[in-house]
């Protein structure tokens, strides 16, 4: 079992056809234009890729394309999460049968369960499949946070080997660092929290920013791997203003607008996703240029298409 979950990770977008498919062919070119640039995993079926619209044949299809596409090259940590743990069970089992490296496993949203609840639901998780298991810890997307001693009784589990630690709340980033064993992954979920985790224990991170700049995200969590935050640093501050574009509206709607400009997908989201506000398209724009990173104007501007 796969215990390193270190390095970038992309938090892989899932482009759409005009009639509202999963776009295969893109969905291929994008994962390896992924690990052209050198990132270290891919995730495939998060928050990023509109996970929640997906039918259960498209989540496992769009998983299966990227497990083929990385044949080995890289590790695949594919989305498998929600709120009634019987079905996260049978998603994550079908995500081993896909070929997945492992699972992550966002927190259960909306019915808010305690550190008890949390701590049963991973363990039935953990105890249906063979694959290890990052938690994903998103309290302002799920009202549900998994503090750190919960954390800690959740690393003793054998297949528990990290979390994404998307709380925004520093302080509890670095008590997470100071708490867990030697080897767990404490990966960052945001993009301008990559350097200050590291620097204090962090493996790496889960990435948005990487889905328009792969390899420039990859070198700067190599950098910090290496001790050289320098280095890190240099990339950090270049790419803050696109770190922080990325959230001008609710992620995905920016970096898909981003990745259409640059003509690697057709700008297509299932509702409740819309296209981003002119305003904000044009600061995305803006942006890009700005830090040279060059593209086609975006393409297939319609909102929706056909439902999951």
């Amino acid at each position: 079992m796969r215990r390193d979950w270190s390095g970038c990770g992309t938090a892989l977008v899932t482009p759409f056809t005009a009639g509202g498919a999963v776009d295969e062919p893109r969905v291929r070119a994008l994962a390896a234009r992924q690990i052209e640039g050198g990132v270290h995993f891919l995730v495939p079926c998060g928050t990023t890729g509109e996970s929640p619209t997906l039918s259960a044949g498209e989540h496992r299809r769009v998983v299966e394309l990227v497990v083929d596409t990385a044949s080995g090259r890289v590790p695949v940590l594919a989305g498998a999460g929600g709120y009634d743990t019987r079905a996260v069970i049978g998603q994550a089992q079908e995500m081993q049968r896909a070929g997945a490296d492992g699972i992550l496993s966002v927190t259960p949203y909306y019915n808010r369960p305690t550190p008890e609840g949390l701590y049963r639901h991973y363990r039935a998780i953990a105890d249906s499949v063979a694959l290890p298991i990052v938690v994903y810890n998103v309290p302002g997307r799920t009202g549900c946070n998994v503090d750190p001693a919960t954390l800690c009784r959740l690393a003793e589990l054998p297949n528990v080997v990290g979390v994404k630690e998307a709380s925004a709340d520093m302080g509890q980033m670095c008590e997470i660092c100071r708490a867990v064993p030697d080897g767990f992954n404490v990966l960052s979920g945001d993009d301008l929290f990559t350097v200050p985790l590291m620097a204090v224990g962090g493996a790496g991170v889960v990435s948005v920013a990487s889905n328009e700049v792969p390899g420039e995200m990859a070198q700067l969590v190599s950098a910090a791997r290496a001790g050289d935050f320098a280095a890190a640093r240099r990339l950090h501050t270049r790419l803050l203003p696109l770190m922080r574009i990325n959230f001008i509206e609710t992620n995905p709607i920016p970096v898909k607008a981003a990745m259409a400009h640059l003509g690697l997908l057709d700008l297509h989201y299932r509702l409740p996703m819309a296209p981003p506000r002119p305003a904000s398209l044009e600061k995305i724009v803006r942006m890009l240029e700005k830090l040279g990173v060059g593209g086609e104007s975006p393409r297939g501007a319609a909102a929706g298409g056909a439902p999951a």
